[in-house]
Formats: C-alpha cells, structure tokens, sequence
C-alpha cells in the first residue's frame, strides 16, 4: 500500500477549518476514483498536555506510487489539491511513502 500523507498546520481559526473541511473539502475531494482508503485525524495534546506540532491529518492510500499519481493528476485530485489553499492557513505539507505492516505482539490484527 502507497500513501500520502497531508499534514496540516494550525489554521488562523479551526472552527473555519473544521467547517470548510467538513462541508466542502470532503465533498470534493470523495470525488476522486482510484483511492483504497482516505483517513483523517485531528490531533489532541499529548497526555502530559504538550500541543501537537500539527493540528490535522489526511492519509490517501492507492496500491502504488504510480496509483495514487493517477489519483492526484486527475481532474478531481487537481481540484482538490488546489481547494487546499481555500482553508489550509497554517500551511499544508505533503509526505509520500510506502505503508509497511509491523506485526505487534499479542495483536489478533
């Protein structure tokens, strides 16, 4: 499995970012074929209460490299990406690479 990884950095103002992210980025970025999995996570403070050093994470995934290029070349993924600047006022940094399974011990994945 290929990934990208977006993270995104702490907005000017995160209700906004929730919102538009939620309500439009969603949308059109669902739009995209070729995907085999989409995750996103906003990140809470560490247990001792230290903030994250980002505020939000997207993770697409396709089979390959080549894959997820197809995805993010096409129409929709042009848009989406380009949609990124619409909301993403604390910066947007892309991360791409392989995922690798590491088995856990006691794990029943």
């Amino acid at each position: 499995m290929y990934k990208v990884l977006v993270l995104y950095g702490e907005p000017e103002r995160p209700e906004e970012f929730d919102h538009y992210y939620d309500q439009t980025h969603v949308p059109l970025a669902s739009k995209m074929r070729g995907l085999s999995r989409w995750t996103i996570t906003k990140f809470e403070p560490a247990p001792d209460g230290t903030p994250p050093p980002y505020y939000y994470a997207a993770e697409l995934y396709a089979e390959t490299r080549e894959a997820l290029e197809e995805v993010l070349a096409s129409d929709e993924g042009r848009a989406a990406n380009a949609d990124v600047e619409e909301f993403a006022t604390g910066g947007a940094v892309y991360c791409f690479g392989p995922e690798v399974d590491v088995p856990v011990e006691g794990s029943s994945r």
